[in-house]
Parts: structure tokens; C-alpha cells; sequence
């Protein structure tokens, strides 16, 4: 007789099936793909990864995030014939994510971060349908989880405040506000310190500005957002030249 303690070792074994073994590689195919994402391929070959993932298993919590995420990098860097339908996949990806775990912050974060993207690219209509869903989801992220993903929440949300105009509810404090707020989870942040450069040369702030534009170039490379972090140091040289 094989005794309750042997037991308790066999059952992993047992529930380890050929369909959840194959689901196990699968994702770590996509996350593999995805940091790899500078190469627009492998991005749009890790979200039909998460693509397929979710259609076989509409309560794959972490597939339907991880498309929104990934939508939204290929939207950011599409043609522009692809910009919407990737926006638009990412939202609707994002909704799904929010329906099964609403008390996650991922999926609200991503659905904001591709409404945003999607508004910024195709004018004040899409501005105007989305301003107010944006501000709500990121409000929900900063309620659940306000460090999530190195204060990302008061980043778009001081982006957010500064894009929108004035008679809508933007406000450059407000902006300056949230987003010094998210350099406090990561004073490394290059989308940070290059949002907050905007608002201050916006504002006439020119010193406070190229100082902002100058940390973008001097903080290193984070592994996780490399790619991110290339472009940004690439923008804000260019900016700063203008300076």
C-alpha cells in the first residue's frame, strides 16, 4: 500500500497532462517572443501565442492581459493601416482580462494604455469616446495596486492630465503632480522623467526641463522595458538638441 505521504508526491505527476505541459510551453514561447519585441515578428508571433491561448481558454486570465500588452507595442509601431484593428484588439483583449479578475490591475491598465494610444493617434473624436474610461480604469489601478508595474498608473495618469485639455479636466499641476508620484516607485523611469520634461517645457520651465530630458539619457537600461527605454533615450536626445 502506498502510504498518504507518497501520495501527496504523485499528484502533481498526475495532473501534469500532455494538454497543461503543452500550454506551459506555449507561454513560455510568448514571453520568450516578447522580450524580443524590438523586432516587430516576434511580437506579433507572442501575441498569436496569447491570441490562440485565450480562444482555447476564455478564463486564461494571463493570456488575455498579455495580448492587450502586446497590442499595445504593435500598435505603437504598425503601419498605419494596422494601428486601429491592434488598438482595438488590445481594448477588447483588456475587457476580457477585467472580467475575469477585476480586482487585478493588469487589465484596466491595459485597456487604458491602448484607449490612450488609440485617442492620441485618430484625433479629438476618439479623444473625446475615451477621455473619461482612461482617467476611470487608471483610478481603479492606482485603488488595487498604486505600485503596480513602477508606479505606471500615475504615469499615464500624469500623461493623461496633460494631454487633455483644460475645459475637459487636463491640468499641467495635476500632471506635474502624477507624475513625479510615479518617479517615487522608480526614479529611473525614462518614460517618467521624459513625460515630466514635457509638462515643464510646456510650461516655460526650460532648465527644469532639459534637466528631466538629461536624466532620460543617464539612467541604464532596465531589462525588463529595455526597448522602451531605447526609444525614449532616442527622444529625449532629440528633444534636448532642440532645447
Amino acid at each position: 500500500m502506498i502510504s498518504s505521504c507518497i501520495l501527496l508526491f504523485y499528484i502533481p505527476a498526475l495532473a501534469q497532462t500532455p494538454d497543461t505541459t503543452a500550454r506551459d510551453a506555449r507561454s513560455v514561447e510568448a514571453e520568450r517572443l516578447y522580450a524580443d519585441r524590438a523586432n516587430l515578428s516576434s511580437a506579433r508571433r507572442a501575441a498569436a501565442l496569447w491570441a490562440d491561448e485565450l480562444a482555447r481558454n476564455p478564463q486564461a486570465f494571463d493570456a488575455a492581459w498579455k495580448l492587450a500588452r502586446a497590442d499595445y507595442w504593435l500598435g505603437g509601431h504598425a503601419e498605419a493601416q494596422e494601428q486601429r484593428k491592434d488598438f482595438e484588439g488590445g481594448i477588447d483583449a483588456a475587457k476580457k482580462a477585467i472580467a475575469l479578475q477585476p480586482n487585478r490591475p493588469e487589465g484596466h491598465f491595459w485597456m487604458a494604455a491602448n484607449m490612450g494610444s488609440l485617442a492620441e493617434s485618430f484625433g479629438l473624436r476618439q479623444g473625446i469616446k475615451y477621455r473619461k474610461p482612461i482617467r476611470e480604469a487608471l483610478e481603479t489601478v492606482l485603488k488595487i495596486d498604486p505600485a503596480f508595474q513602477q508606479g505606471s498608473a500615475d504615469r499615464a495618469l500624469g500623461r493623461w492630465y496633460f494631454k487633455v485639455p483644460g475645459m475637459f479636466g487636463g491640468s499641467d499641476k495635476q500632471a506635474e503632480t502624477h507624475l513625479r508620484t510615479s518617479l517615487t516607485y522608480n526614479p529611473n523611469s525614462t518614460v517618467s522623467h521624459f513625460f515630466l520634461a514635457e509638462v515643464l517645457l510646456d510650461n516655460g520651465r526650460k532648465a527644469e526641463g532639459r534637466s528631466e530630458l538629461q536624466k532620460v539619457l543617464d539612467v541604464p537600461l532596465d531589462p525588463n522595458w529595455t526597448p522602451e527605454d531605447q526609444e525614449y533615450k532616442a527622444k529625449a536626445k532629440a528633444l534636448l538638441a532642440k532645447q
